[in-house]
Order: structure tokens, then C-alpha cells, then sequence
């Protein structure tokens, strides 16, 4: 079994972070022949190289980089476990760890944070945006409390807390003529410029499932890994954007227009804990208030009984589009799914 030490991990974290020794060992407070060794005692015990040593340049392998998610998770996790137990020794609230995808984490979550009581808030607060799959595999690993995520997701090992549904809106400038209306309508996309998630799996292929049955073919396809890119890129008149409502009234950014559509795309999000791991008292409280400002926030928004979420994520996900299947008429993408909300 490899055993790795925390600060050999630590140090190859801060080599990551600063680009190179000298960096590191300012952040660490340690001499750079340190961190060297450091780096290498890590590369001896995992067999094999994390960086590219040219001269004074260093690099980091492909191995390397596959590695550092992993490492830096194993290393927050192990920060938050010691603010757990102060907290515990203390009997102060205990710290309160929220992965969530940047949908959530921008908008919403900030919200009910701002709502907490004040005997609900600890001293720690982490709240850590990343991608769907990554935000479930932190509640698996236990180095998040509960994460608030859109689906598809396992549901393995997972307790869903809350289950949600929502129909997609228009994002647009205000001086666009769409904006004049009540609703807009695919058809009026036509010709347009469409801006959308870059993800096949997951939002994008509901966007283009309507535009196939509505017959709609857009003039040029903007795609994108995060709904507020496309809510800043509909800011400037270059297009109208098709988001979440998460993004759409969670943010509500006044350089937008923000309107409902003609047809319903459902957004199917959840917030899930760790099975069999009791929650805080403030992570409770906190969950809470999350659902009760999505309910305010979010217009048409349906609650759905948690035992039915298996059946209807699986329904809203039957036919997935194949990169390969895109609509003729897409354009420039910019495609980092790992982001996606």
C-alpha cells in the first residue's frame, strides 16, 4: 500500500499552484532544497514523475496533473476533518462543507449563507464550485457535507435531501427586440445567434432535442462550460443564451433580459448527502434555506418526491445527443465540460 505523508502532498500542491520551487517555498515557509525533496519523497513512494525539470523551469507530467485533483482533495479534506474536531473539542457549530456546481455556488448558496442564524454559522465555511460529477464524488468521499448538483448523477451511497425541476429561460440584452416580449418563442431563434452549454450530456441535449422538434435552426452555435459565460455573452447582443433558472434568478444580473421560453426544457437539479452520515445542524439549517430561496426565486419550480428520481431523471435523459448527432448548423465552440453546470 503506497503511503503517502501530508506535507509531501502539500508541497506538491503549492509547486502547482505558485508554477515553481521558489513560489512553493515562500508560501510554505520553507528553504527550496526542501521542497525538492519533498517533491521527490513524494515521486519515490507514488512511482512516478509529477514534474518536468528543465534548468530552473519545472512542469508538471500529464501524470502529474492527473494526479493533483485527487491530491488536492485528499489534502482538504484532511484541513477539514481538523476543523471538525477544534470544533468538536470547542463545542462550536461545526464546519459546514458545500460542493456545488458554479449554478449554485454563484447565486443561490451565497443567499441562504446570508440567512443562516447566527448560533448556525461556524467559524468554517467552505463552499467549493466544480463540475456535476465532481461535486457527487465529494459527497462519496466525504470531504463535503452535501452537495447541490444537476443531474444526471449515481445515486448510489447518495440521500437526496431535495429534488427539483425547472424550465429553462431566454437570456438576452435588453435592448434586443426579443426583449419587448412577455415570451419568447424558438422560432424566434431562428437565424440567430444560440448560446448554450457545451456539454452533450447533460443540459445541451434537452436545448437541442427542442430546437430538432421545433424545426429551429439557429445561424451560429456559441457553446460554452458555464451559464454565466453565456449570461455575459447574451449582455452584449451577440446572442440570445438558453440557461438554467438557477443561473437566471439566482444571479439576476441587470445587464440581461430574462424570459421565459415557448416550450418546456426541463432542469432537473438535487442536493445530496453522504447515506448513513447524519448531517449538522448547520448544514441542515443550511439545506433548508437553499430550498425555501430556489422556491421564492425560481418561477414554475416543482418539488419532486425524492423516491421518484431515479424514474424521472432517467426519462429526461432516455436519448442523449452523440457529439457526433450536433445540429448541422453549430458553430465556434468552446467546449470545458468539466465545468459544466
Amino acid at each position: 500500500m503506497v503511503s503517502m505523508e501530508i506535507r509531501d502532498l502539500e508541497a506538491f500542491l503549492a509547486v502547482m499552484s505558485t508554477g515553481s520551487i521558489t513560489g512553493a517555498a515562500r508560501l510554505l515557509d520553507r528553504s527550496q532544497s526542501q521542497v525538492t525533496r519533498l517533491i521527490q519523497d513524494l515521486e519515490t513512494t507514488l512511482g512516478f514523475a509529477l514534474f518536468e525539470r528543465n534548468g530552473p523551469k519545472i512542469a508538471p507530467t500529464e501524470k502529474g496533473i492527473a494526479f493533483h485533483d485527487d491530491a488536492e482533495r485528499f489534502v482538504s479534506g484532511i484541513g477539514h476533518l481538523r476543523d471538525r474536531a477544534k470544533a468538536i473539542a470547542g463545542r462550536e457549530p461545526e464546519p459546514i462543507e458545500i460542493a456545488a456546481t458554479p449554478a449554485f455556488a454563484s447565486g443561490i448558496i451565497p443567499l441562504a449563507l446570508a440567512q443562516l442564524p447566527e448560533d448556525c454559522l461556524p467559524r468554517t465555511i467552505n463552499l467549493r464550485s466544480m463540475p456535476a460529477e465532481a461535486a457527487v464524488q465529494s459527497v462519496l468521499a466525504r470531504t463535503a457535507d452535501f452537495c447541490v448538483t444537476s443531474l444526471p448523477a449515481d445515486q448510489p451511497g447518495l440521500e437526496v435531501q431535495g429534488f427539483f425541476e425547472g424550465p429553462c429561460v431566454a437570456a438576452l440584452a435588453p435592448h434586443d427586440p426579443l426583449a419587448a416580449r412577455d415570451v419568447v418563442s424558438l422560432a424566434d431563434l431562428a437565424g440567430r445567434t444560440l448560446v448554450t452549454m457545451a456539454n452533450p450530456f447533460r443540459l445541451r441535449h434537452r436545448v437541442d432535442q427542442a430546437l430538432e422538434a421545433a424545426k429551429v435552426r439557429p445561424d451560429r452555435v456559441i457553446a460554452t462550460n458555464a451559464a454565466m459565460n453565456a449570461v455575459q455573452i447574451a449582455s452584449t447582443g451577440l446572442g440570445v443564451a438558453i440557461i438554467e433558472p438557477a443561473t437566471a434568478y439566482g444571479m439576476q444580473a441587470p445587464s440581461v433580459a430574462i424570459r421565459p421560453l415557448d416550450v418546456d426544457i426541463p432542469f432537473l437539479w438535487a442536493i445530496f448527502s453522504a447515506g448513513a452520515r447524519p448531517l449538522s445542524t448547520g448544514a441542515h439549517e443550511l439545506i433548508q434555506r437553499i430550498m425555501q430561496i430556489a422556491t421564492e426565486r425560481m418561477p414554475r419550480l416543482t418539488v419532486h418526491d425524492a423516491r421518484r428520481i431515479a424514474r424521472i431523471a432517467d426519462a429526461a435523459f432516455a436519448r442523449p445527443n452523440h457529439p457526433d448527432t450536433a445540429p448541422e448548423n453549430e458553430g465556434r465552440i468552446t467546449e470545458v465540460p468539466e465545468n459544466e453546470n
